[in-house]
Protein backbone atom coordinates (compact mmCIF):
# COMPACT_ATOMS: atom_id res chain seq x y z
CA UNK A 1 0.00 0.00 0.00
CA UNK A 2 3.09 2.37 0.87
CA UNK A 3 4.55 1.95 -2.64
CA UNK A 4 1.23 2.97 -4.45
CA UNK A 5 0.69 5.12 -2.37
CA UNK A 6 4.15 7.59 -3.05
CA UNK A 7 3.87 5.93 -6.78
CA UNK A 8 0.47 8.20 -6.65
CA UNK A 9 2.58 11.36 -5.27
CA UNK A 10 4.95 10.79 -7.52
CA UNK A 11 2.56 11.02 -10.59
CA UNK A 12 0.92 13.94 -9.31
CA UNK A 13 4.18 16.19 -8.74
CA UNK A 14 5.34 14.92 -12.26
CA UNK A 15 1.87 15.97 -13.55
CA UNK A 16 1.79 19.92 -11.95
CA UNK A 17 5.24 20.09 -13.20
CA UNK A 18 4.55 19.94 -16.26
CA UNK A 19 0.90 21.46 -16.26
CA UNK A 20 2.02 24.15 -14.63
CA UNK A 21 4.61 24.57 -16.76
CA UNK A 22 2.97 24.48 -20.02
CA UNK A 23 -0.92 23.53 -19.82
CA UNK A 24 -0.50 23.00 -23.87
CA UNK A 25 0.95 19.42 -23.96
CA UNK A 26 -0.94 16.19 -24.60
CA UNK A 27 1.56 14.59 -22.36
CA UNK A 28 -0.77 16.71 -19.70
CA UNK A 29 -3.48 14.20 -19.90
CA UNK A 30 -1.25 10.70 -20.45
CA UNK A 31 0.21 12.15 -16.62
CA UNK A 32 -3.02 13.20 -14.93
CA UNK A 33 -4.84 9.63 -16.57
CA UNK A 34 -1.90 7.74 -14.81
CA UNK A 35 -2.23 9.71 -11.78
CA UNK A 36 -5.93 8.85 -11.87
CA UNK A 37 -5.55 5.29 -12.27
CA UNK A 38 -2.75 4.90 -9.74
CA UNK A 39 -4.95 6.71 -7.04
CA UNK A 40 -8.01 4.72 -7.60
CA UNK A 41 -6.06 1.45 -7.18
CA UNK A 42 -4.54 3.05 -4.04
CA UNK A 43 -8.51 4.27 -2.74
CA UNK A 44 -9.60 0.31 -3.72
CA UNK A 45 -6.46 -1.26 -1.86
CA UNK A 46 -7.29 0.37 0.94
CA UNK A 47 -11.05 0.49 0.53
CA UNK A 48 -11.10 -3.24 0.37
CA UNK A 49 -8.80 -4.51 2.83
CA UNK A 50 -10.30 -1.86 5.45
CA UNK A 51 -13.03 -3.72 8.08
CA UNK A 52 -15.44 -0.20 7.60
CA UNK A 53 -18.24 -0.82 5.10
CA UNK A 54 -18.20 2.73 4.06
CA UNK A 55 -14.74 2.44 2.82
CA UNK A 56 -15.84 -0.85 0.78
CA UNK A 57 -18.61 1.28 -0.50
CA UNK A 58 -16.50 3.44 -1.65
CA UNK A 59 -14.09 1.45 -3.20
CA UNK A 60 -16.67 -0.43 -4.81
CA UNK A 61 -18.15 2.23 -6.60
CA UNK A 62 -15.67 3.26 -8.70
CA UNK A 63 -14.35 -0.04 -9.51
CA UNK A 64 -18.09 -1.13 -10.81
CA UNK A 65 -18.43 1.98 -12.99
CA UNK A 66 -14.72 1.13 -14.28
CA UNK A 67 -15.48 -2.40 -15.20
CA UNK A 68 -19.16 -1.03 -16.53
CA UNK A 69 -17.27 1.72 -18.75
CA UNK A 70 -14.86 -1.10 -20.68
CA UNK A 71 -17.27 -3.60 -20.89
CA UNK A 72 -19.17 -4.44 -23.87
CA UNK A 73 -22.07 -2.65 -22.32
CA UNK A 74 -20.05 0.44 -22.38
CA UNK A 75 -19.36 0.20 -25.78
CA UNK A 76 -22.87 -0.60 -26.66
CA UNK A 77 -24.16 2.75 -24.42
CA UNK A 78 -21.17 5.07 -26.05
CA UNK A 79 -22.55 3.57 -29.68
CA UNK A 80 -26.05 4.68 -29.04
CA UNK A 81 -25.20 7.74 -27.49
CA UNK A 82 -23.76 8.81 -30.28
CA UNK A 83 -26.01 7.68 -32.86
CA UNK A 84 -28.73 9.70 -31.21
CA UNK A 85 -26.47 12.54 -31.22
CA UNK A 86 -25.65 12.39 -34.21
CA UNK A 87 -28.98 12.26 -35.54
CA UNK A 88 -30.31 15.43 -33.11
CA UNK A 89 -27.09 17.71 -34.79
CA UNK A 90 -28.47 16.40 -38.60
CA UNK A 91 -32.29 17.89 -38.01
CA UNK A 92 -30.91 20.84 -36.04
CA UNK A 93 -27.82 21.51 -38.65
CA UNK A 94 -27.53 20.85 -41.99
CA UNK A 95 -26.70 17.53 -43.39
CA UNK A 96 -23.27 17.86 -44.00
CA UNK A 97 -20.85 15.17 -43.80
CA UNK A 98 -18.96 17.36 -40.97
CA UNK A 99 -22.05 17.10 -38.89
CA UNK A 100 -22.62 13.63 -39.75
CA UNK A 101 -19.32 12.25 -37.39
CA UNK A 102 -21.23 11.25 -34.22
CA UNK A 103 -23.59 9.54 -36.52
CA UNK A 104 -20.64 7.27 -38.20
CA UNK A 105 -18.97 6.54 -34.98
CA UNK A 106 -22.30 5.46 -33.34
CA UNK A 107 -22.78 3.16 -35.81
CA UNK A 108 -19.03 1.90 -36.34
CA UNK A 109 -18.67 1.05 -32.12
CA UNK A 110 -22.04 -0.58 -32.27
CA UNK A 111 -20.59 -3.04 -35.39
CA UNK A 112 -17.42 -3.27 -33.12
CA UNK A 113 -20.01 -4.39 -30.38
CA UNK A 114 -21.67 -6.96 -32.34
CA UNK A 115 -18.26 -8.36 -33.38
CA UNK A 116 -17.28 -8.70 -30.09
CA UNK A 117 -20.37 -10.50 -28.63
CA UNK A 118 -19.91 -12.88 -31.17
CA UNK A 119 -16.50 -13.57 -31.24
CA UNK A 120 -16.00 -13.45 -34.59
CA UNK A 121 -12.08 -14.21 -33.92
CA UNK A 122 -13.32 -17.83 -33.78
CA UNK A 123 -14.55 -17.57 -37.29
CA UNK A 124 -11.05 -16.39 -38.64
CA UNK A 125 -8.29 -19.43 -39.50
CA UNK A 126 -5.55 -19.27 -36.81
CA UNK A 127 -2.98 -18.52 -39.35
CA UNK A 128 -4.82 -15.07 -39.74
CA UNK A 129 -4.59 -13.96 -35.85
CA UNK A 130 -2.46 -11.76 -35.62
CA UNK A 131 -4.51 -9.28 -38.30
CA UNK A 132 -6.92 -9.40 -36.23
CA UNK A 133 -4.76 -9.18 -32.84
CA UNK A 134 -2.96 -6.28 -34.87
CA UNK A 135 -6.32 -4.56 -35.52
CA UNK A 136 -7.68 -4.86 -32.05
CA UNK A 137 -3.87 -3.36 -30.90
CA UNK A 138 -4.22 0.01 -33.30
CA UNK A 139 -7.96 0.17 -31.68
CA UNK A 140 -6.93 -0.12 -28.39
CA UNK A 141 -3.87 2.88 -29.33
CA UNK A 142 -6.18 5.50 -30.53
CA UNK A 143 -8.97 4.69 -27.65
CA UNK A 144 -5.83 5.52 -25.01
CA UNK A 145 -4.70 8.27 -27.32
CA UNK A 146 -8.30 9.95 -27.55
CA UNK A 147 -8.65 9.53 -23.59
CA UNK A 148 -5.15 10.88 -23.42
CA UNK A 149 -6.61 14.16 -25.66
CA UNK A 150 -9.53 14.15 -23.71
CA UNK A 151 -8.07 14.46 -20.56
CA UNK A 152 -5.35 17.39 -21.80
CA UNK A 153 -8.50 18.94 -23.51
CA UNK A 154 -10.40 19.06 -20.02
CA UNK A 155 -7.27 20.41 -18.15
CA UNK A 156 -7.14 22.99 -20.50
CA UNK A 157 -10.36 24.62 -19.40
CA UNK A 158 -9.10 25.58 -16.47
CA UNK A 159 -6.48 27.67 -17.57
CA UNK A 160 -7.33 31.52 -16.42
CA UNK A 161 -5.09 34.13 -18.35
CA UNK A 162 -4.59 37.20 -15.91
CA UNK A 163 -5.91 40.75 -16.44
CA UNK A 164 -2.17 42.17 -18.03
CA UNK A 165 -2.86 41.01 -21.56
CA UNK A 166 -1.43 43.29 -24.11
CA UNK A 167 -3.63 41.70 -27.32
CA UNK A 168 -5.97 39.73 -27.21
CA UNK A 169 -6.31 37.63 -30.71
CA UNK A 170 -9.97 36.27 -31.43
CA UNK A 171 -9.32 33.50 -34.39
CA UNK A 172 -11.54 33.97 -37.19
CA UNK A 173 -14.23 31.19 -38.33
CA UNK A 174 -15.91 31.96 -41.58
CA UNK A 175 -19.09 34.77 -42.53
CA UNK A 176 -21.99 33.77 -43.46
CA UNK A 177 -23.23 36.61 -46.13
CA UNK A 178 -20.73 38.94 -45.04
CA UNK A 179 -22.13 38.86 -41.86
CA UNK A 180 -20.51 37.42 -38.37
CA UNK A 181 -22.54 34.45 -37.63
CA UNK A 182 -23.32 33.14 -34.05
CA UNK A 183 -20.32 30.83 -33.74
CA UNK A 184 -18.20 33.73 -34.67
CA UNK A 185 -20.11 36.08 -32.59
CA UNK A 186 -19.57 34.01 -29.58
CA UNK A 187 -15.59 34.19 -29.76
CA UNK A 188 -15.89 38.04 -30.12
CA UNK A 189 -18.35 38.09 -27.26
CA UNK A 190 -15.90 36.66 -25.11
CA UNK A 191 -12.80 38.87 -26.41
CA UNK A 192 -15.45 41.74 -25.44
CA UNK A 193 -15.82 40.30 -21.96
CA UNK A 194 -12.47 39.87 -21.59
CA UNK A 195 -11.62 43.26 -22.55
CA UNK A 196 -13.99 45.05 -20.56
CA UNK A 197 -13.09 42.85 -16.99
CA UNK A 198 -8.96 44.00 -17.51
CA UNK A 199 -10.11 47.31 -18.22
CA UNK A 200 -11.72 47.69 -14.87
CA UNK A 201 -8.73 46.21 -13.08
CA UNK A 202 -5.43 47.30 -14.97
CA UNK A 203 -5.50 48.78 -18.57
CA UNK A 204 -7.87 48.06 -21.66
CA UNK A 205 -5.79 45.38 -24.21
CA UNK A 206 -5.86 45.84 -27.89
CA UNK A 207 -8.42 43.13 -29.82
CA UNK A 208 -6.68 41.72 -33.17
CA UNK A 209 -9.15 40.46 -34.96
CA UNK A 210 -7.97 37.85 -37.46
CA UNK A 211 -9.22 36.18 -40.42
CA UNK A 212 -9.01 36.65 -44.35
CA UNK A 213 -11.18 37.04 -47.14
CA UNK A 214 -12.66 33.72 -48.55
CA UNK A 215 -13.58 33.00 -52.33
CA UNK A 216 -17.33 33.57 -51.40
CA UNK A 217 -16.87 36.50 -48.72
CA UNK A 218 -16.89 40.40 -50.43
CA UNK A 219 -14.95 41.50 -47.25
CA UNK A 220 -12.09 40.02 -45.29
CA UNK A 221 -13.38 38.33 -42.05
CA UNK A 222 -10.93 40.37 -39.52
CA UNK A 223 -12.90 43.63 -40.81
CA UNK A 224 -15.99 42.44 -40.02
CA UNK A 225 -15.10 40.98 -36.44
CA UNK A 226 -14.13 44.72 -36.06
CA UNK A 227 -17.19 45.71 -37.54
CA UNK A 228 -19.31 43.97 -34.81
CA UNK A 229 -17.26 44.37 -31.99
CA UNK A 230 -17.23 48.52 -32.62
CA UNK A 231 -20.86 47.78 -32.79
CA UNK A 232 -20.65 46.19 -29.44
CA UNK A 233 -19.02 49.28 -27.59
CA UNK A 234 -15.36 48.65 -28.27
CA UNK A 235 -13.38 51.42 -29.03
CA UNK A 236 -12.44 51.73 -33.29
CA UNK A 237 -8.64 53.07 -31.16
CA UNK A 238 -8.52 49.49 -29.16
CA UNK A 239 -8.87 47.37 -32.28
CA UNK A 240 -6.34 46.19 -34.93
CA UNK A 241 -7.18 43.85 -37.29
CA UNK A 242 -5.42 40.84 -39.73
CA UNK A 243 -6.91 40.09 -43.05
CA UNK A 244 -4.59 37.73 -44.69
CA UNK A 245 -4.96 34.02 -42.86
CA UNK A 246 -6.69 31.16 -43.97
CA UNK A 247 -6.63 28.56 -41.14
CA UNK A 248 -5.65 28.66 -37.22
CA UNK A 249 -1.54 28.45 -37.70
CA UNK A 250 -1.88 31.52 -40.13
CA UNK A 251 -3.81 33.09 -37.91
CA UNK A 252 -1.35 32.97 -35.20
CA UNK A 253 1.44 33.42 -37.57
CA UNK A 254 0.35 36.34 -38.53
CA UNK A 255 -1.13 37.77 -35.87
CA UNK A 256 2.72 37.14 -34.34
CA UNK A 257 4.33 39.75 -36.81
CA UNK A 258 1.53 42.45 -35.90
CA UNK A 259 2.09 42.09 -32.23
CA UNK A 260 5.77 41.77 -32.55
CA UNK A 261 6.06 44.80 -34.91
CA UNK A 262 4.12 47.00 -32.10
CA UNK A 263 5.76 45.74 -28.84
CA UNK A 264 8.55 43.90 -29.76
CA UNK A 265 9.40 40.58 -28.37
CA UNK A 266 8.29 41.82 -24.61
CA UNK A 267 3.96 41.48 -24.60
CA UNK A 268 1.72 39.35 -23.27
CA UNK A 269 -1.22 37.79 -25.29
CA UNK A 270 -4.09 35.69 -25.11
CA UNK A 271 -6.26 34.09 -27.58
CA UNK A 272 -10.39 33.39 -27.58
CA UNK A 273 -11.98 30.68 -29.98
CA UNK A 274 -14.87 28.23 -29.19
CA UNK A 275 -13.97 26.02 -26.24
CA UNK A 276 -13.84 22.59 -28.60
CA UNK A 277 -11.58 24.21 -30.79
CA UNK A 278 -9.36 25.84 -27.86
CA UNK A 279 -6.67 22.99 -27.41
CA UNK A 280 -5.70 22.63 -30.50
CA UNK A 281 -5.66 26.42 -31.75
CA UNK A 282 -2.85 26.27 -27.74
CA UNK A 283 -1.05 24.10 -30.06
CA UNK A 284 -0.89 26.07 -33.23
CA UNK A 285 0.26 29.19 -30.68
CA UNK A 286 2.68 26.85 -29.70
CA UNK A 287 3.85 26.62 -33.17
CA UNK A 288 3.67 29.95 -34.22
CA UNK A 289 6.44 30.70 -31.28
CA UNK A 290 3.41 32.49 -29.05
CA UNK A 291 3.42 31.84 -25.55
CA UNK A 292 -0.43 32.91 -25.49
CA UNK A 293 -2.92 31.01 -23.46
CA UNK A 294 -6.45 30.56 -25.03
CA UNK A 295 -10.21 31.22 -23.66
CA UNK A 296 -12.88 29.39 -25.08
CA UNK A 297 -16.62 30.49 -25.45
CA UNK A 298 -19.24 28.18 -24.38
CA UNK A 299 -20.93 25.91 -27.11
CA UNK A 300 -24.27 24.21 -27.57
CA UNK A 301 -24.14 20.50 -26.04
CA UNK A 302 -25.69 18.68 -29.11
CA UNK A 303 -23.00 20.07 -31.11
CA UNK A 304 -19.94 19.56 -28.89
CA UNK A 305 -19.38 15.63 -29.41
CA UNK A 306 -19.68 16.21 -33.24
CA UNK A 307 -16.67 19.13 -32.88
CA UNK A 308 -14.83 17.08 -30.49
CA UNK A 309 -14.53 14.28 -32.96
CA UNK A 310 -13.71 16.88 -35.68
CA UNK A 311 -10.93 18.09 -33.30
CA UNK A 312 -9.24 14.81 -32.60
CA UNK A 313 -9.22 13.65 -36.77
CA UNK A 314 -7.39 17.36 -36.79
CA UNK A 315 -4.99 16.82 -33.99
CA UNK A 316 -4.29 13.38 -35.56
CA UNK A 317 -3.60 15.09 -38.82
CA UNK A 318 -1.16 17.54 -37.12
CA UNK A 319 0.84 14.44 -35.36
CA UNK A 320 0.36 12.14 -38.28
CA UNK A 321 4.07 11.05 -38.37
CA UNK A 322 3.97 9.48 -34.93
CA UNK A 323 0.63 8.06 -35.73
CA UNK A 324 2.16 6.84 -38.88
CA UNK A 325 4.81 4.52 -37.23
CA UNK A 326 3.27 3.31 -34.56
CA UNK A 327 0.43 1.75 -36.47
CA UNK A 328 2.96 0.97 -39.59
CA UNK A 329 4.74 -1.07 -36.73
CA UNK A 330 1.81 -2.97 -35.48
CA UNK A 331 0.40 -3.57 -38.88
CA UNK A 332 4.32 -4.38 -40.19
CA UNK A 333 4.57 -6.97 -37.16
CA UNK A 334 1.16 -8.14 -38.09
CA UNK A 335 1.68 -9.10 -41.16
CA UNK A 336 4.91 -10.22 -40.71
CA UNK A 337 3.78 -13.06 -37.97
CA UNK A 338 0.90 -13.89 -40.44
CA UNK A 339 3.32 -14.71 -43.37
CA UNK A 340 5.52 -16.81 -41.04
CA UNK A 341 2.15 -18.74 -39.60
CA UNK A 342 1.27 -19.34 -43.46
CA UNK A 343 5.14 -20.37 -43.83
CA UNK A 344 4.98 -22.85 -41.16
CA UNK A 345 1.19 -24.40 -42.50
CA UNK A 346 3.15 -24.68 -46.02
CA UNK A 347 6.12 -26.08 -44.98
CA UNK A 348 4.39 -28.90 -42.59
Amino acid sequence: MVIIGIITLVLFILFLAFYLTDPRRMINGFLFNLFICSFLLFCGYVGFSSDIFTFKLIALIPTVLFLLFISAFGLFALGVGLFLNGRILMKKESRRFSNSLTLILGIFLLVLFLFRIMNTERFISTEFHPLYTGATLIIVYFFLHLTNFLTAYFLYQFNKPKFNQDFIIVLGSGLINDKVPPLLASRINKAIEFYWKQAAAAFPPIILFSGGQGPDENLPEGEAMQKYAVEKGIPSEHTLTETRSVNTLQNMLYSKQIMDSIKGAEYSSIFTTNNFHLFRASLYAKMAGLKSQGIGSKTAFYYWPNAMIREYIAIIVMQRKRHTIVVGTILGGSILLTLLSLLLVLFK
